[in-house]
């Protein structure tokens, strides 16, 4: 069925048809109503070409997220369930497209052939070409996670800093003086991976602050990674009562590799993080951890898209976010017999 079946059952010219359609041009409510009754007797929908062609608007979001590695991680699903499910209570559908660079052909086809009205990007580095591209070309785009220069820009971010700083207090409250930080993969911060830097940044400052012993390693985004850099903490510094991560990923093999090594957590090992709360309680003991808050963020860029596509001349607009720690079971006070010892060193 087509505009041209119905202008013909209507009575009426192709162009009255699209101008009732569209909304472009008034139409008489007469008319409007005598092609509605045609549109529902014979059930017409507009394809989404149609639709674009008649209003200018796809009604489709890209969601520009490369993965980390060769997988998305549970936590990247997360934040792609998130903005598919915000985005369908907006009647928007999500075009995913796994673009790194601006240069990728996925990206340039997503804003040459403009196949989306606005682009929600992810993974974002402190310097990123996407979104000086994106800025450049006045395209409607927010993103979740910051670059180093935001303020001009829309976005939704996790304060990693502050998230990591309170890890590591919370750690050194409890007695524990030789802590060790589990980030993302090597090739992710030299890559300038904004939650990584500011996550290390954070991890920096306060153990600083609190005068305790400190590594700091990167890690691979799978459990056998996370079994290979446990081992590794208490081969470098057996001494190490506790560990902070920001890599959910490797979660499961770095509780492995404290059973393999005979430490129990809590009793010997503390361990918190910054993860999203599903996968903190995948794990035994559950972990203590600022839990991310995948569906709130993926939420607030869809609300944030949809103003600056609603309200092209709007202000930019962000939100930093920074949930509490969750007390769960994974941290408890260090026992003198594992706690020796000041000072501060690294290992990356």
């Amino acid at each position: 069925m087509n505009i041209g079946e119905i202008a013909k059952r209507a009575g009426v010219s192709r162009s009255t048809v699209s101008y009732a359609l569209s909304g472009k041009r008034s139409v008489s409510e007469e008319t409007r109503r005598k092609i509605q009754r045609v549109i529902d007797e014979l059930g017409y929908r507009p394809n989404a070409s149609a639709r674009a062609l008649a209003n200018g608007r796809t009604s489709t979001i890209g969601l520009v997220f490369p993965p980390a590695g060769t997988h998305y991680t549970g936590m990247q699903l997360d934040f792609i369930g998130s903005v598919v499910e915000a985005a369908a209570a907006y009647d928007y559908d999500v075009l995913l497209s796994p673009s790194g660079v601006d240069s990728d052909r996925s990206f340039q086809r997503l804003l040459g052939e403009r196949r989306v009205d606005g682009a929600i990007l992810m993974e974002i580095r402190l310097q990123d070409d996407r979104v000086d591209h994106l800025v450049a070309e006045n395209f409607p785009a927010v993103s979740i996670g910051r670059t180093a220069h935001p303020d001009g820009d829309w976005w939704v971010g996790l304060d990693h800093t502050a998230l990591v700083e309170a890890c590591v207090h919370h750690l050194a409250d409890l007695g524990h003086r030789r802590i060790a930080f589990v980030n993302r993969p090597e090739h992710l911060l030299r890559a300038g991976y904004e939650s990584a830097h500011r996550g290390l940044d954070g991890f920096t400052k306060a153990a600083a602050e609190r005068g305790l012993t400190v590594r700091t390693y990167c890690c691979g985004d799978d459990a056998p990674s996370g079994q290979a850099c446990l081992e590794r903490i208490l081969h470098d510094d057996p001494a190490t009562t506790a560990l902070v991560t920001l890599n959910e990923a490797a979660l499961g093999g770095l509780y492995r590799g404290l059973a393999v090594a005979g430490r129990h957590v809590p009793r010997d090992f503390s361990v918190t993080g910054v993860v999203a709360g599903r996968w903190a309680e995948t794990v035994t003991p559950q972990l203590t951890a600022a839990d991310v808050p995948a569906e709130q963020m993926g939420r607030l860029a869809v609300e944030l898209l949809v103003e600056r596509l609603d309200h092209p001349d709007a202000s930019p607009r962000h939100h930093l976010l920074a949930p509490p720690i969750s007390l769960r079971a994974s941290t408890g006070p260090a026992h003198a017999h594992r706690d020796s010892g000041s000072g501060s060193g690294s290992d990356d």
